[in-house]
């Protein structure tokens, strides 16, 4: 056995973490997959963001984001670090984080995440 999907299948459009405008969705394996993570493609228009957040105590994550098409600007735990496609970004529990598509195109992105393994 094994699920296909692509990025037609559970897609979704809205704001996230309070940031300007709406972010496209498409989410991969919901309800199907068992691992301990999650991960979504991502699509923002030019100057759509993410907004500033932080996953930390009970709701503490680890975040990858792996840009695949644009460019923008992540900030993380006050430093702006330019990304654009081929850049990978992991952000540790408790760091705060977000970015925008500073760039003429969309920004495209993987977005990986899950709870960390305890210590």
């Amino acid at each position: 056995m094994y699920y296909k999907e692509n990025e037609e299948t559970n897609v979704v459009e809205m704001p996230i973490h309070h940031g300007v405008g709406t972010i496209v969705r498409r989410k991969f394996f919901p309800g199907s997959s068992q691992l301990p993570i999650k991960m979504e493609i991502w699509e923002l228009k030019p100057g759509v963001s993410e907004g500033s957040h932080t996953h930390d105590g009970d709701h503490a994550l680890e975040e990858i984001y792996y840009f695949l098409q644009g460019s923008g600007v992540m900030w993380c735990d006050g430093k702006d670090v330019p990304v654009a496609a081929g850049d990978a970004i992991m952000v540790p529990p408790g760091v705060d984080h977000g970015f925008r598509n500073t760039g003429t195109e969309i920004l495209k992105l993987v977005i990986i995440w899950g709870k960390p393994a305890q210590a």
